[in-house]
């Protein structure tokens, strides 16, 4: 099973509500992927957010900037928001990326969670379900042929027209990422693409059907299953005590909760929520490194993971906190979770 770390690339607010300049928080990405390739960690993932509580809104800029200070470690979008993005300059910015950096990066998929880049773009929030099938339709293909022909009802076609340059090896990793839907889990069992589910909330033992959902259509279309993926993407923080971990990290995301609910009406986060979170039947993995190991291997045996992603950065923890939490991962949690799985095998 891989072992990564996932962001957001939140920024800081300070207790007067200033928030982080932008430049700061992206130099300091930069160094967080830097120390996570220098311990091993397998993947890092960046997502896409077009709101003033992040920092990024183009992943494959910063994934461009982390491949040329990175030697091992896979760097992905966590996600691209597909529905109002142009598959063909999407494709083109990471098969060059995949190029500088011999073939480390990944394009993981989704219609995300926001919907400010709908109308940034000149998309049509009605058209949300069919933007993102077609645009998928045409992200699939244009990494399987070159030239391509092709048409569809949002963008203009293409005919016979090359789609350059090419990822390492004329193939681009596509991952597609889901939280909860049906519809979602089969399109990507369908087409057999590697699929990440988006745990946050809840209990994670009540994905579990979807799972299932997934590998029964993966297999019924034939696909091979010994190329099958699945992760899972919880948000996480670590620290070398619990107490001390869950006191400091719950007001920043409980105000990170409250930000993001406050523009859906949701009602303001609880302490409860937190610590039932972090319990063994949350989706929250908060604490010490021995809390994270059972936890992640639980996930492991639970669902049947190939891949683990640790979002730690919900709310802007300091760049210390990130830098701690980084080499706890990559120093305590990620060798003792392999060395388990090892022995399991």
């Amino acid at each position: 099973m891989e072992l990564g770390i996932g962001m957001f690339g939140d920024l800081q607010h300070n207790k007067a509500g200033k928030i982080q300049p932008a430049k700061d928080r992206l130099q300091e990405i930069i160094e967080e992927i830097k120390l996570m390739d220098q311990l091993g960690v397998d993947f890092f993932g960046i997502g896409e957010h077009h709101r003033p509580d992040y920092a990024v809104s183009v992943p494959e800029i910063v994934l461009a900037a982390a491949s040329t200070v990175t030697k091992t470690i896979k760097l992905g979008s966590a996600v691209s928001v597909l529905s109002s993005a142009d598959p063909v300059k999407l494709y083109q910015s990471f098969a060059t990326i995949d190029l500088i950096s011999n073939g480390r990066v990944e394009l993981t998929a989704g219609r995300g969670s926001f919907i400010e880049s709908f109308p940034l773009y000149g998309q049509k929030l009605d058209d949300y379900s069919e933007l993102f099938v077609e645009k998928l339709d045409l992200l699939l293909k244009i990494n399987k042929e070159n030239p391509i022909t092709w048409s569809g009802k949002f963008r203009p076609a293409l005919n016979n027209q090359h789609v350059l340059p090419r990822a390492l090896n004329d193939h681009l990793s596509i991952w597609i990422a889901v939280g909860g839907t049906p519809e979602s889990v089969e399109r990507a069992a369908r087409l057999g693409l590697p699929v990440i589910f988006a745990i946050i909330g809840g209990s994670p033992a009540q994905f579990k059907p979807l799972f299932k959902y997934y590998r029964d259509v993966y297999k019924h279309y034939g696909h091979d299953e010994q190329k099958m993926q699945i992760g899972v993407h919880m948000h996480s923080f670590f620290g070398e005590d619990s107490k001390t971990v869950a006191a400091y990290y719950y007001p920043l995301y409980s105000s990170q909760m409250d930000r993001v609910g406050a523009s859906r009406g949701w009602p303001p986060y609880q302490k409860n929520q937190f610590t039932h979170g972090r319990s063994n039947e949350g989706a929250l993995i908060i604490g010490d490194a021995n809390e994270a190991i059972d936890k992640i291997l639980q996930m492991e045996e639970l669902f049947g993971l190939t891949r683990f992603s640790a979002h730690m950065d919900v709310g802007g923890p300091s760049h210390k906190e990130m830098m701690r939490s980084i080499e706890i991962f990559g120093d305590k949690i990620a060798p003792k979770v392999r060395e388990a799985l090892k022995a399991k095998s």
